[in-house]
């Protein structure tokens, strides 16, 4: 019955079901193997080994060599059933992080803002791997071991009615059912104590993900103690969590050991009892050893598919989030945009949090608009709307007339260029870097985009050029290296919309210089929304948009703003002021 959760997920065999089904055949032979064959050779070998009168040659040896066929039986199908098993796990695995990392794409990115990067790399390493378990080794575990179960039961049946005096025997089995008990109770018990572990694995990821993602600060300002203590906290807790786990895992062998020991004593005491003769008492001795062995595994079978049940409930979390900024049913095709921007009456919050508040605005296409104001005015959540990062509470964002809602997001974005803060390069080549803005450009496209970019000389002069390796997220680079090349990727692009944010705020003077330059170049013909903390990035801006508490409260030149708006004459004279002391 519980299997059902897992139900939709059984689908994955289907493309490996003849692998699969090869794994499961040979898991039957294992099975027949084991608890038919081996309890048969013994009943009929014992005697020949025991009674006095020897029996002839051949016959001695036709049945010590079923010893060895049923253990190559059993060996054969013990092998080729776990490589099968493990040739569709792996595939099952493979397809189950592929369907979470893919729905990860398609999330908007307020889900990120809720979720642990580190908490979501446990989820799509470690939960996968466990509902894996459940969907393959739990299946195959489910037919092998029932099937080993029962061709024991067969034969201690098939014995039974052999010798009237051992059906006896029957009643051994009958403590199988009392090991129910224990497995359900058990089960239970792992599903709570797995939830709290696989939720301290992804806390666990978190701070190391945390940690080498900033050593840099990490050393600058001496935090490498504090670190390790954080860390092992919570290695620690992780530890014991885990422990726990551990402990109910393990009790139930034991339990069911006890409950199955007591049986099979009872059943030798009755068969001394009735004289039973060797040969058939050893048979019925590996017959109920067969029969409870499967037992056992089956309640570790339960314990496993109670854990994999916690990951399950921990992946069905990002698998059922749905994404907050649907494309709409019937999306308005935009091929080329001319880059008309409106804002009508546009509203915006984070949970309770107002950011934006009823804003207007036009910019025409071919335009340069500075957003500029204090932080946590609403800057960046008004550029974030145009490619649909987030979507309006109230009111409406338009290109060249047409509700962004109503066009297709990788249409909407295609006709936008992010110039980032921080420069994001990928760990491959810096032509391929580049190229992400237009995965179909030539080498000499490339180059083109990087010479408009001021790029092309520090380049050129790397051992490698455009083929060297930038490193995890550009480390090999300098942060004006990195950022020339995401300025060469938005000239590629050739998008009609630009949207800058604050592209040069980390960088030096020198580098700022020539940024500022390729930044100029970029913005001819199209229109621009910079995001501006540093005045010196808006100096061939057309018109300035001031915020303030989430509303645009003038809109100008700076020869108008300056004198006429004291929250920008604020702005701009304390920068001036900061200018001058460095």
């Amino acid at each position: 019955m519980f299997l059902k959760r897992f139900r939709p997920y059984f689908n994955y065999l289907k493309p490996v079901k003849v692998q699969f089904g090869v794994g499961l055949l040979a898991g039957l032979i294992y099975a027949a193997s084991s608890g038919f064959g081996l309890p048969y050779v013994t009943k009929h070998l014992v005697p020949l080994v025991t009674q006095p009168d020897k029996p002839e040659a051949a016959v001695l040896l036709g049945y010590l060599a079923l010893v060895p066929i049923m253990f190559a039986l059993r060996a054969l199908g013990s092998f080729v059933n776990a490589y099968f098993i493990a040739y569709s796990g792996m595939y099952v695995l493979e397809q189950i992080r592929r369907m979470v990392f893919d729905h990860i794409q398609c999330l908007p990115i307020a889900f990120f803002h809720k979720n642990k990067v580190g908490d979501l790399m446990s989820r799509v390493l470690g939960d996968t791997t466990l509902l894996q378990t459940a969907v393959v080794r739990v299946v195959d575990s489910l037919i092998k071991e029932p099937a080993t179960l029962l061709a024991a039961g067969a034969y201690l049946v098939y014995l039974s009615f052999q010798a009237e005096d051992i059906s006896f025997i029957l009643l051994a089995l009958a403590s199988i059912p009392a090991c129910v008990l224990p497995i359900r109770f058990i089960g239970q018990a792992i599903v709570k104590k797995a939830t709290l572990v696989q939720a301290q694995a992804g806390e666990l990821n978190h701070v190391l993900n945390e940690n080498l993602s900033a050593t840099r600060e990490i050393r600058a300002y001496n935090l490498e103690a504090q670190q390790s203590e954080l860390f092992a906290v919570s290695c620690a807790r992780f530890f014991k969590q885990s422990l726990k786990v551990v402990k109910y895992d393990k009790a139930l062998t034991p339990i069911i050991e006890v409950v199955t020991a007591g049986a099979l004593v009872g059943a030798l005491y009755i068969a001394i009892q009735r004289d039973v003769d060797e040969g058939a008492l050893a048979s019925i001795l590996v017959a109920l050893y067969m029969c409870y062995q499967p037992t056992k595994k089956l309640g570790n079978v339960s314990n496993t598919i109670r854990q994999a049940e916690a990951s399950l409930n921990r992946l069905e979390y990002v698998l059922d989030t749905r994404d907050t900024v649907p494309d709409a049913e019937n999306p308005t095709p935009l091929k080329k945009a001319q880059g008309d921007l409106e804002f009508e009456n546009v509203s915006f919050q984070y949970a309770d949090e107002l950011v934006l508040q009823s804003v207007h605005a036009a910019i025409p296409a071919g335009q340069t608009v500075a957003l500029v104001g204090p932080s946590g005015a609403g800057k960046t959540t008004f550029a974030n709307l145009v490619p649909r990062f987030y979507d309006v509470a109230d009111g409406c964002v338009k290109i060249d007339g047409l509700d962004v809602r109503q066009i297709a997001k990788a249409d909407l974005r295609r006709q936008i260029a992010l110039v980032s803060q921080e420069a994001v390069l990928f760990g491959d080549t810096i032509a391929n870097n580049i190229r992400l803005g237009n995965p179909d450009a030539s080498d000499a496209d490339i180059e083109q985009a990087a010479r408009m970019a001021h790029a092309q000389d520090f380049i050129e002069a790397l051992e490698d050029g455009y083929e060297t390796l930038v490193g995890e997220r550009g480390s090999r680079l300098s942060g004006g290296q990195r950022q020339r090349i995401s300025i060469a990727r938005a000239f590629l692009k050739n998008a009609p919309i630009i949207i800058l944010d604050e592209p040069t705020s980390a960088l030096d003077s020198v580098s700022e210089h020539q940024i500022q330059a390729a930044l100029e170049e970029l913005s001819k013909g199209r229109t621009v929304m910079i995001i501006a903390h540093r005045f010196s990035t808006i100096q061939h801006a057309d018109r300035i948009l001031v915020f303030d508490r989430g509303q645009i409260i003038a809109s100008g030149t700076h020869a108008e703003l300056y004198p006429n708006n004291a929250l920008y004459k604020s702005l701009y004279d304390k920068q001036s002021k900061t200018t001058l002391e460095n």
